[in-house]
């Protein structure tokens, strides 16, 4: 089942010693991991391969092919993250005795995180590519609400691929209550991640036993979000892992995941050799034939142990080469326009292979991905500073439900040192993505 090697090997190494007299006073947030903000980029730049693969046909065939086609691996790092970073307030709350993130702030914060671009992209889709059928008003409703991964064949052409922003969006919305029943009562790390890897177990194993008995289909029901619990909840379980270590409310055997970590190599030959297996039959069709419930379960175990040993050498440890890597500029700077790439990269390629243009799979790999990829990143800057960085400084604006003290959140001289030297905002200047962004 999924998460089932990471959900009973964490359990098992949490479950005893934890230390929940140790926490500490309350602190304002975890420290911001500037690192990540590129795992996002490498999860967008995946499916940007994974999709020119398909369109040109080289996915089709040969190891090489089988490697793009399974670079759809990029929606579990998107969802490991995203648990991981939206889960990681409500841990510290909880581990240091601080006060919850408002629902109603962090609801205002992911709508204009997520929604301007996407309501953009979804009118630049319907009016510039060409569709098979009428578009009406139940098509613009549909996917303007996010809506569209819960129907047949209601996706629009070249739009596919927002089905993950839909089970995204989802998650969004269940956080808040999950968060509620997991983190309740006195701060128990090992109890908290026993409890998700329960729930990502169950709900996603369940469904998939649903789905082998026939009472639901590979189609739409797979796109949703019970199928992907697991995924998320790897990243919540990581997140509490992560918090306990901070906050030194963890057990001595926390301490695995930071020795993991200074092995950063070790951990993506691990990620690489789990894609490779997931490359095989065992992982079912490399094509658009959907698996059966037993594939399907083997290939969201596989792809958990891809996310996880992807963002460990980057959540975790102390800092190296590898993580100065990806914290670089050029690095973060592709996590801030990540966003707008998996958004918009399918509008390039419809056009490449617009009704008269190219031959669906025809075409080389090498010269499709790098027009892709180039024009994509276009539109991406432009999506993010014409439209993404505005709606993201609004966002700190509203939905806080109170009115700033005077003063507060001006960081003093040592801060702002501090903050300059982690790459972090300062004085309100958004110098990298919020925590979460979507895939």
């Amino acid at each position: 089942m999924p998460d089932l090697f990471f959900g009973y090997s964490l359990s098992a190494m949490v479950l005893t010693s934890t230390r929940p007299d140790l926490v500490p006073a309350a602190q304002a947030s975890p420290a911001r991991l500037a690192a990540l903000d590129a795992l996002r980029a490498v999860g967008a730049i995946a499916v940007v391969a994974c999709h020119v693969g398909f369109n040109t046909g080289a996915s089709r065939e040969g190891l090489w092919g089988g490697l793009l086609a399974r670079f759809d691996v990029g929606v579990a790092i998107f969802f490991a993250l995203s648990g991981f970073l939206l889960f990681r307030p409500f841990a510290h709350a909880a581990a240091t005795g601080g006060k919850r993130p408002a629902v109603r702030r962090y609801l205002w914060r992911r709508a204009l995180r997520i929604l301007p671009a996407y309501w953009l992209a979804v009118a630049g889709y319907l009016l510039l590519v060409e569709q098979p059928g009428k578009v009406t008003t139940l098509t613009w409703i549909d996917h303007l609400a996010l809506t569209q991964v819960y129907g047949f064949g209601r996706f629009a052409e070249g739009f596919g691929h927002t089905w993950s922003l839909c089970t995204e969006v989802a998650f969004y919305f269940v956080l808040p209550a999950v968060a509620g029943i997991v983190l309740i009562g006195r701060w128990r790390p090992g109890r908290t991640i026993v409890t998700l890897a329960a729930l990502g177990i169950g709900i996603t194993g369940g469904w998939i036993a649903l789905m082998s008995a026939g009472f639901i289909n590979a189609s739409p029901h797979g796109l949703w979000l019970p199928s992907y619990a697991g995924w998320f909840a790897a990243g919540m379980a990581l997140a509490v892992a992560k918090v306990a270590l901070e906050t030194d409310t963890a057990a001595r055997r926390f301490r695995v995941l930071d020795e993991l970590a200074s092995a950063p190599l070790a951990c993506w030959l691990i990620a690489f050799a789990a894609l490779a297996i997931a490359t095989t039959p065992l992982a079912g069709p490399r094509d658009l034939r959907s698996p059966d419930a037993a594939e399907f379960a083997v290939k969201l175990v596989l792809y958990t142990v891809v996310a996880v040993m992807l963002l460990i050498p980057l959540a975790f440890g102390p800092a190296n080469r590898f993580s100065g890597a990806f914290s670089s500029a050029p690095a973060r700077w592709l996590g801030l326009v990540s966003y707008g790439l998996f958004l918009w990269h399918p509008l390039v390629i419809a056009f490449v292979y617009r009704p008269g243009g190219r031959q669906i799979f025809t075409g080389d790999f090498g010269s499709t991905f790098a027009i892709v990829l180039a024009a994509g990143l276009a539109l991406a800057t432009l999506s993010y500073y014409l439209l993404e960085r505005p709606a993201q400084l609004l966002s700190r604006l509203g939905g806080s439900g109170r009115k700033r003290p005077a003063g507060e959140g001006k960081p003093q001289k040592a801060d702002r040192a501090k903050a300059q030297r982690l790459g972090e905002p300062v004085d309100g200047a958004l110098l990298s993505a919020p925590r979460g962004d979507a895939g």
